[in-house]
């Protein structure tokens, strides 16, 4: 009787284990498009913000969008979101550092608001120069990072985004592909790495969210079982 009694409980030590793989896969998936969508929503607004004060100007027959913003611009943007935003949890694992800091969607929601705002700035406030701005918006980001992440693969993971997105884009300014009104810095705005860096931590603190979320299902889903 105890030997019949101990078999049935092997699938159900196996079970909960092949189940949360599964989930886990399944979960990567839904986390990468849900950035790709947040960041094509956000690629557009923004976008938006900067072509109304003509920051970015793209020759007429890229024109497609009713957002005014060439068609090729939001899928970047979305997928270079869900990279970002699935390689900041995955560093952390790596690094053995979880990201506990305001780990709640309040705070998620406020840090996305401060990067629209901050990219609101560099389309509408005037500076007497771009020095100013630039300084001004450098602060504000490095503000964004310390009050809503303050971790140090944060802020290096931030900073080599900021450089790359940098690169892609005076690489793109080069082959004519859109250009900057004003250019100060090379063939692009000073304050654009700026501009990457907090989108770069925000992305970042979605995707960490979203990860946590799922942590706490398998977790559930294991206590259940």
């Amino acid at each position: 009787m105890a030997e019949n009694d101990a078999m049935p409980t092997l699938p159900k030590k196996c079970g909960p284990y092949i189940s949360s793989v599964t989930s886990h896969g399944m979960n990567l998936v839904i986390r990468g498009i849900v950035l790709f969508f947040i960041g094509v929503f956000l690629a557009l607004v923004l976008n938006l913000l900067q072509i109304q004060r003509n920051v970015t100007l793209f020759p007429p027959d890229v024109i497609t969008s009713i957002f005014s913003s060439a068609w090729w611009v939001p899928p970047c943007c979305g997928t270079a979101s869900a990279v970002i935003g699935l390689l900041y949890p995955c560093m952390d694992r790596h690094l053995g550092e979880p990201h506990k800091f305001k780990r709640e969607w309040s705070s998620v929601m406020r840090c996305v608001a401060v990067f629209v705002g901050i990219n609101h700035a560099s389309a509408k406030v005037d500076f007497a120069n771009n020095i100013q701005l630039s300084l001004t918006l450098a602060a504000l980001s490095i503000g964004l990072w310390w009050t809503f992440d303050r971790s140090r693969s944060g802020f290096g993971l931030g900073v080599g985004i900021a450089f790359l997105a940098t690169l892609v884009s005076q690489l793109l300014v080069y082959n004519g592909v859109y250009q900057y009104t004003s250019p100060d810095f090379l063939y692009v705005r000073s304050w654009l790495p700026c501009i990457f860096f907090a989108g770069g931590i925000t992305m970042g603190n979605i995707g960490r969210q979203l990860a946590m979320y799922e942590c706490k299902v398998i977790a559930e889903k294991s206590h259940e079982d």
